[in-house]
C-alpha cells in the first residue's frame, strides 16, 4: 500500500489570515493553479482510489490532481480539518488578530499544540488525533488496500494528526512547520509497518511557497 497525503491548495481565507477549520471555503484562483501544477507533477502515479475530506477545498484539490483518471473518490469526515468552533472566520495573525483570547494563548496552537484550547464548540488536538487515528487504523488494516496506491486529500492540521501515528518525534506535532498548500507526504505500508518515504514534497516552484502561518520559514530565499 502506498498512501499519498496532500494538503489542499490555497484559499482566500489562507491569504486573509482567517481561521478556516471546518468552514467550507473553496480554493481561490492561485489554489487551483497550485493544484494543477501538482497534478502535472503527479500525473504518472497510478492511483487506484482517492479518499478526501468532504470540505470542498480538499475535494477540489483531489479532483484536480486526479484529472481524467477514473478513480473512485470516497469522502471521510474523520479527515476534516480541526474545528475551531466559534472562532472560525476570525483573523488570527498579529496584523489582524481578533480572537477573543490573548494572542499568547492562541500561539500555543503552533508552539504547544497539545495545550491549545479552542473556541466554543471547537476541538482539541488530542480529539483530532483520536478521530484521525481511527481513520489511519482502518485504512492501513484493510486487506483490500494492501496493493493499492491511494490519494488522501486533507488539511494542514489534520494531515499532521494522521501522520503523528508514524512520525518519530511525538513531541513535535507540527513536524517542524505547518505543511504548505499542496504539500505531499508519501507513506509505504507493508506487513503492518508504515514508512515515511516522501516528506512535504511540493511540485511547484519553491519560490512560490507562502508560509501563511509564520511559524517557521520552510524555504530560505
Amino acid at each position: 500500500m502506498v498512501l499519498y497525503f496532500i494538503r489542499h491548495g490555497e484559499t482566500s481565507w489562507n491569504v486573509e489570515g482567517k481561521m478556516q477549520g471546518q468552514t467550507d471555503i473553496p480554493l481561490n484562483e492561485n489554489g487551483i493553479r497550485l493544484a494543477q501544477e501538482t497534478a502535472e507533477g503527479m500525473k504518472e502515479i497510478p492511483f487506484d482510489l482517492c479518499i478526501t475530506s468532504p470540505l470542498s477545498r480538499a475535494r477540489q484539490t483531489a479532483e484536480i490532481v486526479l484529472g481524467s483518471r477514473k478513480v473512485p473518490i470516497i469522502e471521510d469526515a474523520r479527515i476534516e480539518e480541526l474545528s475551531f468552533g466559534n472562532w472560525e472566520g476570525i483573523g488570527c495573525r498579529p496584523e489582524n488578530y481578533a480572537v477573543p483570547t490573548p494572542i499568547e494563548e492562541f500561539q500555543k496552537f503552533y508552539t504547544e499544540p497539545f495545550a491549545f484550547v479552542p473556541g466554543e464548540g471547537g476541538e482539541t488536538i488530542l480529539q483530532l488525533c483520536k478521530r484521525t487515528k481511527e481513520f489511519w487504523d482502518e485504512v492501513t488494516a484493510k486487506p483490500e488496500y494492501e496493493d493499492k496506491t491511494i490519494l488522501i486529500a486533507t488539511h494542514g492540521c489534520a494531515l499532521r494528526a494522521i501522520l503523528h501515528n508514524i512520525y518519530e518525534d511525538k513531541e513535535d506535532f507540527w513536524h517542524g512547520f505547518v505543511p504548505v498548500n499542496c504539500a505531499v507526504s508519501v507513506v509505504e505500508v507493508k506487513d503492518g509497518n508504515a514508512k515515511l518515504v516522501g516528506d512535504d514534497r511540493i511540485y511547484y516552484n519553491a519560490k512560490e511557497v507562502v508560509n501563511h502561518f509564520n511559524v517557521k520559514k520552510m524555504f530560505e530565499e
